[in-house]
């Protein structure tokens, strides 16, 4: 018996190697609050390449990145090839005369030659531009990629599967040199040609010149109000958030352990791209390549991957972990494997429900004994991450404190707080735009993000922040009562788990809330009883579906704050959400106003009496 069993208190957590908050908050006099962490900024380091070189002559033979290959197995790049080939990558771009006003763009997912081509691009001093994937392979107009060439004006464009992203490069390639690993493309050049270049002294030379300030990288934005914006991304940016990152850590690391991770999130948004790359690197650690993502038929790449890689930390978005306690529920080997090297875990995307939190950290104590500390980090494209749980905590919704380096400011707009940023992680500004840049930027050079945060308890601002949704998708309804969009929308989805993925709040100048949601057709069929290749409708209009989201949202309905929580009806949708039509990034972001526009019909379905069939009335 545990001593937790023996007294009834729960399990301790796993130490958390951070250290606990410490800030500095100024109140003025019209409310608007700045925060700092205490915790000063280490000097930063050069940039991403020297951090590869760095690496690479400490430990040449250590694995740096691992993909499976052709046949299931795990092919590596060491550290010195990696390096070797960036060489190889640069000496070719300068050789064709590439700089910093001529970007690479990549379309490929994670793969060793999309970190190759892009390290050997940064070598060279020429900003890449990894676009997200499907922009070239779930788009029939290609209007997004279109859109990105052109505010970029790319003179190299790789792709690894030259078959697979044919049409894509069709679509833009004109006049552009064209790089593919495999398939056959008119006019391509070759991946393996240009990683025979001979390395040239240009490169040391090209390396001299990087700072701070060099461009590193143009990241797009989701596009998911409009057509993307290109966001710069300096060494800078991506250094300082190492740096902070470094100040947090309450002990150094043990420089005999090699770091696992393993990474599904794409390589064009921060997240992956600049916070998990470059920290893995800097670490000089072994990031394992998942092909998985969490959504039904494709997570089970993910547990096969966990039950080879033991990481030191999992991130993924909360659905990934409700996909995850199903299967390690059923699997103590899949739970051993996971658990073995984990220091704690880290959510985003959307808040955590309580019922998976406690489902995981139940996980947790029945292999380890303790419960892990559960971490997020906030920000966007144009901040890097700004904030962070960076101590042990019971709470799920926060996302923290400002890091090292970071001044946040929260403004009061309407009844909330809009939050603001300055600090060495904030992007000079977007490409070719500079009227968008001056608009994004307030009186004092903060970045306004158009989300609002609020104090966990205002009296003690050392408990962190909590989200507190978008300040432009709030709304009223007829009655003249606020919605807040953004925390409505993830209690309601924690509400119905499983049944819901995912939910658009409507009622704009309506009389009451109703939901637009996509359901989970594994699990409708589960509640439903029915085998697993029933039709995804009769499955969701099943009685049995109907009457476990009435219920659920009833018991939401009662412990909520009246009509500015209430959910009348839900209608769920069998279409997907659109890439072109905004609604959707490739991360799974929902942007809840473009989807209300572009499904209109349904929802003014939603307000018709008497209640269509398709609606459910709560």
């Amino acid at each position: 018996m545990s001593l937790a069993e023996a007294t009834g208190a729960p399990a301790p957590f796993k130490p958390l190697k951070q250290k606990p908050p410490k800030i500095t908050v100024k109140r003025t006099d019209e409310g608007t609050f700045y925060i700092s962490s205490d915790y000063p900024l280490p000097e930063m380091k050069r940039s991403v390449p020297h951090i590869l070189e760095e690496r690479a002559a400490l430990h040449p033979d250590r694995n740096f990145i691992a993909e499976r290959d052709a046949s299931g197995e795990w092919r590596y790049i060491t550290y010195g090839e990696a390096n070797a080939r960036a060489d190889a990558v640069a000496s070719a771009l300068l050789a064709r005369g590439l700089d910093q006003s001529t970007p690479l763009m990549v379309l490929s997912s994670n793969s060793i030659a999309h970190a190759v081509m892009a390290l050997g691009a940064m070598k060279a001093g020429v900003p890449v531009a990894p676009v997200s994937v499907p922009y070239s392979l779930m788009s029939s107009d290609f209007s997004k990629l279109k859109h990105v060439v052109a505010l970029t004006k790319p003179r190299m464009i790789f792709a690894d599967h030259g078959d697979l992203y044919g049409k894509a490069l069709a679509a833009v390639g004109e006049g552009t040199e064209i790089v593919t690993q495999t398939g056959s493309v008119p006019g391509a050049t070759s991946y393996d040609e240009l990683l025979k270049t001979n390395t040239s002294p240009d490169v040391r030379a090209s390396m001299e010149k990087i700072g701070h300030d060099t461009v590193a990288k143009y990241l797009f934005t989701s596009g998911s109000t409009g057509m993307p914006k290109g966001v710069i991304q300096t060494h800078r940016m991506m250094m300082a958030q190492i740096a902070a990152a470094e100040a947090l850590r309450s002990e150094e690391p043990d420089p005999n352990e090699i770091p696992q991770s393993l990474e599904w999130m794409p390589w064009n948004h921060i997240s992956a791209g600049n916070i998990g790359f470059n920290g893995n690197m800097n670490a000089g650690g072994t990031v394992y390549l998942d092909a998985g993502k969490p959504i039904p038929g494709m997570f089970e790449q993910t547990i096969r991957n966990l039950r080879e890689v033991s990481p030191r930390v999992f991130g993924s978005a909360p659905v990934a972990f409700a996909m995850l306690a199903d299967a390690m529920e059923r699997d103590t080997e899949l739970r051993a494997s996971f658990f073995r090297n984990l220091e704690y875990m880290g959510y985003g995307g959307a808040t955590l429900s309580s019922d998976i939190y406690d489902r995981m950290q139940a996980l947790a104590v029945a292999e380890t004994g303790y419960r892990l500390p559960l971490t997020t980090m906030y920000g966007a494209t144009e901040t890097q991450g700004i904030t962070v749980v960076h101590w042990v905590t019971e709470r799920v919704g926060l996302v923290g404190l400002p890091v090292p380096g970071i001044t946040l400011k929260l403004v009061p707009n309407g009844a909330k707080l809009e939050v603001r940023v300055k600090g060495p992680t904030v992007t000079p500004g977007y490409v070719s735009d500079p009227k968008k840049t001056a608009e994004v930027f307030d009186e004092e050079g903060f970045y306004s993000l158009g989300d609002a945060a609020k104090f966990l308890d205002e009296a003690k601002p050392e408990l962190g922040l909590v989200f507190d949704g978008r300040v432009t998708e709030d709304f009223k309804l007829s009655s003249g009562t606020w919605v807040s969009t953004g925390t409505l929308r993830a209690d309601v989805v924690a509400a119905c788990t499983p049944l819901v993925q995912d939910a658009v709040v409507c009622g704009l100048d309506k009389p009451y809330i109703a939901l637009l949601a996509w359901p989970n057709i594994a699990a409708a069929r589960k509640v439903a009883g029915l085998p697993d290749d029933a039709a995804p409708q009769n499955a969701i209009s099943h009685p049995k579906v109907v009457e476990y989201l009435r219920n659920a949202l009833q018991k939401h309905n009662k412990a909520g704050g009246g009509s500015s929580t209430r959910i009348a009806r839900i209608h769920l949708m069998l279409e997907p959400p659109s890439i072109d039509g905004h609604e959707i990034t490739d991360k799974g972001y929902v942007n809840q106003a473009a989807t209300a526009a572009r499904r209109a019909p349904l929802v003014e379905r939603l307000y018709v009496d008497p209640a269509p069939e398709d609606v459910i009335v709560v």
